[in-house]
């Protein structure tokens, strides 16, 4: 996965070095733009059983601000924003990977540096009684529950 490119990015931000499971680095650049959520839309992703995108419907290509060819084949944590703490993610794989939905708000990042909240249902898919990906749908959140997650976040960040 690519280094975002600074060209790409709508007003001032922050660089990151973000760490993925298994080592994987990548340099991210952060602005406090958020893009409000599209009211009465779903966005909708499919990725392999590695979290490699597969599928994504077009608000999920608008909200990411990616093109769909972009996002088609990339790890889904491309999505990742800083502030997400690992445990979040670790307790959403252990969930779907026992073959189980979850649920919870995620602040994902976009190719522009800004973020959108959503509220998550990740669903595994089971063909033969074996998991052979998961669909992602969003929502849109709470703004009472997109601001106790963000303050759970942080506290979970430690900062």
């Amino acid at each position: 996965m690519k280094d975002m490119d600074p060209a790409d990015i709508v007003g001032e931000a922050v660089e990151h070095v973000l760490t993925y499971t298994g080592g994987n680095t990548r340099r991210v650049y952060v602005t406090p733009i958020e893009t409000p959520y599209p009211h009465g839309k779903l966005i909708v992703s499919r990725t392999d059983t590695r979290g490699i995108m597969t599928q994504c419907n077009p608000s999920f290509v608008d909200m990411s601000g990616y093109g769909e060819a972009e996002l088609i084949g990339q790890p889904h944590c491309l999505l990742r924003h800083p502030d997400m703490p690992a445990a979040a993610f670790r307790d959403l794989w252990e969930t779907v990977q026992a073959g189980r939905q979850w649920h919870g708000y995620v602040k994902n990042l976009r190719k522009d540096g800004g973020h959108y909240w959503v509220y998550a249902t990740v669903v595994p898919n089971v063909r033969d009684g074996k998991i052979v990906g998961f669909t992602s749908v969003r929502r849109e959140p709470s703004r009472e529950k997109v601001a106790a997650a963000e303050a759970q976040y942080q506290e979970m960040r430690g900062s």
